[in-house]
């Protein structure tokens, strides 16, 4: 059977446990899971350029200049053990397509030590139940929101989802550390203020990395919109290794203003994102709050400093800013909702893949 023949065999049963179609080039660690996920099940395969939205096979071809086989070749690497990947374009019904192909693996497959699997259309993640040791419902009920908002989900958001999960899980395995008397009153122990401090900031950072990622994923499946009137010198271009980093180093370079705490200076320098009509004015507010906190906590141990009373004027200069468990716990909803609004906003604008 050749390539057409396979395609075409491939688009005939639809979507199921052994065959998935993307109508885009999704991100390498995207294509690494879908493959272990049927390398775990059936095997099967992986097409890209097919817009399976519908419930029936439609191809809309894949530009050759989205670097397909580079990215491919990137996702076997993540796969462990090594297995066997075919992939190449296929020309079908006068549209190129990308046929990646892997056979059933004897052995369990995993990427970045976690195992994956089909079930039914969707690629699934094994994971670990959420148990607290000692209860926190704030953390359970935001770990179940969290759980849910993984359905669907760009790469980006799925790895923000198994980032904000940790620091729950955290949070519940200490809890006599970080909640000796109710998850809603800061305590006066030292550790816990620590902690509490490296907590948030690591989800505020987790914030910012999904924007970041996200906006790679929008360039990588939209080439078009990495062109702008911005100077870019020789030295950015060569400096990277290939396409793939060039696109990813200038995404973390469009988050120099918000690390800087200016949410409202990077929604203005990113279209991309501003386009999606998700972060208007009281929402930057917010996120210039919270992002405010982390900065002072990274920075300056919790002390207040002039600056954050612009922000927080119940303060007093030279204050230490506490957050109880709960408050700690509804600043990470916010962000994680705002994260789930720009992810439905980015897959509908940019059609972006998902890791369903």
């Amino acid at each position: 059977m050749n390539d057409t023949e396979s395609t075409a065999t491939y688009l005939s049963r639809g979507e199921d446990e052994s065959v998935e179609y993307k109508a885009v080039l999704p991100p390498s660690k995207s294509i690494a899971r879908i493959l272990c996920g049927l390398a775990n099940t059936h095997g099967g395969a992986l097409i890209l350029g097919v817009d399976g939205s519908s419930g029936n096979p439609n191809p809309v071809g894949l530009s050759r200049d989205f670097h397909a086989h580079e990215v491919t070749s990137k996702a076997v690497t993540l796969l462990v053990p090594s297995i066997l990947v075919q992939h190449r374009y296929v020309d079908y019904d006068g549209n190129s397509l990308y046929l990646i192909e892997v056979a059933k693996s004897d052995t369990p497959v995993t990427v970045e030590g976690k195992a994956y699997s089909r079930s039914g259309t969707q690629t699934v993640a094994s994971q670990e139940e959420f148990r607290p040791k000692q209860s926190c419902e704030s953390a359970e009920q935001l770990a179940q929101k969290l759980a849910r908002l993984a359905a669907s989900a760009t790469e980006s958001k799925t790895n923000f989802v198994e980032h904000y999960l940790s620091i729950l899980r955290i949070i519940n395995d200490l809890g006599s550390l970080m909640f000796p008397v109710s998850s809603d009153t800061p305590t006066d122990n030292r550790e816990e203020r620590i902690l509490t401090r490296i907590l948030f900031s690591s989800a505020a950072d987790t914030f910012e990395g999904y924007l970041s990622d996200l906006l790679y994923e929008i360039y990588l499946a939209n080439p078009n919109t990495l062109k702008s009137n911005e100077a870019v010198t020789v030295k950015d271009v060569l400096d990277c290794a290939d396409l793939r980093e060039f696109i990813d180093s200038w995404a973390r370079r469009k988050l120099a203003k918000l690390e800087r705490g200016s949410v409202k200076g990077f929604i203005a320098e990113n279209k991309q994102i501003r386009d999606l009509a998700v972060i208007e004015k009281s929402h930057q507010d917010q996120l210039e709050k919270i992002l405010q906190i982390r900065h002072l906590y990274t920075h300056k141990n919790g002390i207040a400093d002039e600056k954050f009373l612009k922000y927080f004027p119940s303060l007093i200069l030279n204050d230490e800013h506490r957050l109880s468990v709960d408050q700690m716990v509804s600043m990470f909803d916010y962000l994680a909702s705002t994260v789930n609004q720009l992810d439905v906003a980015a897959i509908g604008k940019y059609r972006l893949a998902t890791l369903a």
